[in-house]
């Protein structure tokens, strides 16, 4: 299983589904969905209405290998179910769509420009679980939002270090730096952030295999080094707040870069809607990311 999706996400025509919005992101999910925060009383409640929301996406025909080759979890969704079988297992096998889990714990106050992760103090507890559950690879977001030499340092350095456990561990990371689309030196960052990015890589072992996920960089195929780069498998995109057409123009311009979209993917979606409009909604999204991953 692993080796198949190695080569898929190395080499399959497609993008990755971020459904990973956590704790403090939630309330804003739902409330896109058209859920607000009146319709439920307590936190169980929100999860089980956000697992709901998932669950319906996922199973949705429109979500499908064809056009979508791995989806970020959050760590409860991991551990709930669809339809009988754990999440990242129905993913795999009814879907064949590659699971990946987001493993951080959010973000510290900024400092120098960029905004660390918090420590993930149960990191090799939920990586135990993560390879029980059958999850391929994992997830890690910092944001940077000034070209500080130093503060960039620190966020490539803090996201490798985490990786190579990951790696120890038999799942392949994916490094997540953002660049803050409104950040007024957001090519400057772009250009200090893949000399750090370059430099880690080139000390990595054959076989320490990492996957990429970036802002859309100002300059078009800024990123072609890392995209070519032995040890990486896929360098992936993120939304970063651009609406889904926007998002997917500047994403054409940039070949062998594809989507890992979260809001952009699922903005259009709404509770109110019939099973028929709700996927041919999830359809025509993922279909527009799909043309926009390929190029």
């Amino acid at each position: 299983m692993q080796e198949r999706q190695l080569e898929q996400m190395k080499n399959g025509q497609g993008f990755i589904a971020a459904l990973d919005q956590s704790g403090g992101s939630t309330p804003k999910a739902l409330a896109l969905y058209g859920i607000s925060e009146d319709e439920y009383a307590n936190k169980d409640e929100m999860f089980d209405l956000v697992h709901e929301m998932r669950s319906r996406i996922i199973t949705s025909p429109a979500f499908d290998s064809d056009h979508i080759i791995g989806a970020i979890l959050f760590e409860q969704t991991m551990d709930r179910e669809i339809e009988g079988m754990y999440t990242g297992d129905y993913l795999a096998e009814k879907k064949g769509v590659v699971p990946f889990l987001k493993v951080d714990k959010g973000l510290d106050e900024e400092a120098n420009g960029v905004q660390l992760m918090k420590p993930i103090s149960d990191l090799e507890d939920t990586l135990k679980r993560a390879n029980e559950r059958n999850i391929f690879g994992t997830k890690m977001r910092s944001v940077i939002k000034e070209a500080n030499p130093e503060g960039i340092k620190a966020v490539v350095d803090q996201q490798f270090d985490i990786g190579k456990k990951i790696i120890s561990a038999g799942l392949v990371p994916i490094i997540e730096p953002e660049v803050d689309i409104k950040s007024p030196e957001k090519e400057k960052c772009e250009e200090l952030l893949k000399a750090e990015i370059r430099n880690h890589l080139d000390q990595l072992e054959q076989g320490e295999n990492v996957m990429l996920k970036l802002t859309i960089p100002t300059v078009a195929n800024t990123y072609k080094e890392l995209i070519e780069h032995p040890n990486v498998v896929r360098v992936v995109a993120l939304s970063g707040g651009y609406a889904i057409d926007e998002a997917n123009e500047k994403l054409s311009e940039n070949h062998g870069l594809i989507a890992s979209f979260s809001r952009a993917l699922t903005q259009d979606l709404n509770a109110k809607q019939s099973d028929e409009e709700f996927n041919n909604t999830l359809e025509k999204a993922a279909t527009s990311i799909y043309r926009a991953s390929i190029t």
